[in-house]
């Protein structure tokens, strides 16, 4: 009986556990579990930052951008690659050749993840000199190696672990990604908040074995989330495994799912290396031009350089995280309308993804901004550099966000040449622009490293552009519906930017205390958070975008939960 009652159990959790999702509930999924993941990630950087201080964090910087760079390199489009592909052959009802390209992306993800850590762990040297050059004062060559290598470690377990996650999303399955991340995050902020100050405070070991011990939470989480998603896929192999649709397979061998794992992932690869190449410009050519043309200090340049490459960007993530999170939705749900031909259903829901991004996006970016000083000084405590930095960096991430997702738009309708040229034309523009920009800035007295953050913006904006043109040309999408509900969302903003200069006058945000920040910081979102959103819903912004039928289950969510 006890063994009937634990099986019963268990099969009622495993159906919890894969319920497929629609396009709307599987983009509020992914992206409730993305942003606590990225939440969890800004958290830890608070005690982070008072162990390591600003070298530290420079120097983990350095490890991550390097580390981002080759991943993209080895697998990071082909996770995204199965679960497309997955999606469609669940679509077409081709069940044997699905499974045979989750097999087919496991062993090549592996065979890449090796090939890429010996790489990167051989050449750190060679990378870490390309980085600091000839300068002195900060952190060393042999610092940055260390790292470097450590966090090569990542590579090998998590293109094995990006597979699991494209295989559970390309049926739809999303709860059990979104819990994978959360403690992947949760491992990987144990390990670096508690790894290094045992090490740095506890054993009293240098800053570069403290940094090297948080670059491998990295490796940490992922080994956690992946025996969670493998023990999630091997307990529900039959629901996985079912066959829905009554056809004949066509004749599809294992070279034909290789070419088009490559085709598929190749523009997600070059996406994610091109994403990563805007922090390499940056990390190549911000402290050179702040240290050697501008004359900053050489701690000055790699504080500023921390904040655009570590600190400031964990709140971007925050921003991000929402992209990434309709993106993962988006994929399977975009890709199944395609492969039926329905432009129709396509419209829609580009608009839609558009729409949604835009509502939630731009009051955060906005909002973070504004709180720029308080924000930073609760988790970071004074900083000459942070606050004027980060109240404009927090742009990139608005930018970041739209172009990330209609460029991922562009590749799921196969369009792979205008992926490469917006690509190219951005990265090329910020080469181009980032170091020129700088002392241009600081010519007309503005700061330098504004140069450098306008150049990232300028870059990503023109990618957008060019995505959103051809998106509208080849593919006859009408924007006429997003553009109206922008002026709304703005108009919202507006008045929300309004509200919170007024506050101002009320409650100031300059204060020292790191527990009068909380409040300050609590007070001005609560406020600026109702102001938007009562002055949306009242529009019918919220109901153009997220449509009744979601509201009213919301509502009587809410209604269940009062009544018990």
């Amino acid at each position: 009986m006890d063994k009937k009652r634990v099986d019963k159990k268990r099969m009622d959790h495993d159906k919890k556990v894969l319920v497929k999702n629609t396009f709307l509930q599987g983009a509020f999924i992914s992206t409730l579990g993305i942003v606590i993941s990225k939440i969890l990630g800004i958290l830890y950087v608070i005690p982070f930052h008072a162990i390591v201080k600003e070298q530290g964090g420079a120097l983990y910087g350095y490890a991550y951008t390097i580390y981002s760079l080759f991943l993209g390199l080895s697998i990071s489009g082909i996770p995204l690659a199965i679960s497309k592909i997955i999606s469609e052959y669940q679509t077409l009802g081709y069940y044997s050749a699905k499974e045979r390209v989750f097999r087919i992306g496991k062993r090549l993800s592996t065979v890449l993840g090796l090939i890429a850590f010996i790489v990167l762990f051989i050449f750190a040297p060679t990378i870490a000199h390309a980085v600091l050059g000839d300068l002195t004062g900060g952190n060393t060559i042999e610092q940055v190696t260390f790292v470097i290598r450590v966090i090569s470690t990542a590579i090998i377990i998590v293109p094995l672990l990006s597979i699991y996650r494209g295989y559970l999303e390309g049926h739809k399955y999303l709860t059990p990604s979104s819990v994978s991340n959360v403690i992947e995050q949760i491992v990987r902020v144990c390990t670096i908040i508690f790894g290094s100050y045992l090490t740095l405070k506890v054993f009293h070991q240098s800053l570069e074995s403290a940094v090297g011990v948080a670059v491998f939470g990295a490796t940490a989480g992922a080994f956690v989330s992946y025996f969670y998603l493998l023990d999630i896929v091997r307990r529900n192999k039959k629901t996985l495994q079912k066959r829905e649709l009554k056809v004949t397979e066509p004749k599809i061998t294992n070279k034909d799912i290789l070419k088009k794992v490559f085709w598929y992932a190749l523009p997600f690869i070059m996406i994610d290396i091109f994403k990563s190449l805007y922090d390499f410009v940056d990390m190549t050519t911000v402290v050179k031009t702040l240290g050697d043309t501008l004359h900053y200090t050489t701690k000055d340049a790699e504080t500023i350089m921390s904040i655009i490459s570590t600190w400031g960007s964990k709140f971007n993530m925050i921003i991000t995280s929402i992209s990434t999170g309709v993106i993962v939705s988006l994929i399977p749900n975009l890709t199944a309308s395609f492969v039926v031909g329905d432009k129709k259903d396509i419209n829609r829901k580009v608009n839609q993804t558009f729409q949604i991004l835009l509502f939630l996006t731009v009051p955060m970016t906005i909002g973070l901004s504004m709180l720029a000083e308080p924000v930073w000084m609760f988790f970071y405590g004074a900083s000459k550099y942070g606050a004027p930095v980060f109240c404009y960096f927090v742009f990139v991430a608005l930018f970041t966000s739209l172009y990330t997702t209609s460029v991922t738009i562009v590749q799921v309708l196969k369009d792979y040449k205008t992926v490469f040229i917006s690509l190219f034309i951005g990265v090329l523009l910020k080469a181009l622009l980032n170091a020129r920009l700088m002392v241009a800035f600081h010519t007309m007295g503005l700061p330098a490293f504004y140069g450098s953050i306008t150049a990232t913006i300028i870059g990503y904006f023109v990618s957008l552009i060019i995505c959103l043109y051809v998106l509208h040309r080849k593919y006859e999408v009408n924007y006429e519906t997003t553009f109206k509900e922008l002026v709304n969302v703005l108009c919202s903003a507006f008045f929300m930017i309004i509200t919170l200069l007024v506050l101002r006058f009320i409650v100031p945000q300059v204060v020292l205390s790191r527990l009068l920040n909380i409040l300050i910081i609590a007070v001005y979102t609560l406020i600026g958070a109702l102001v938007y959103f009562f002055i949306t819903y009242r529009i019918g912004t919220v109901k153009r975008i997220f449509g009744e039928e979601l509201l009213d289950k919301i509502s009587k969510k809410f209604k269940k939960r009062k009544k018990q």
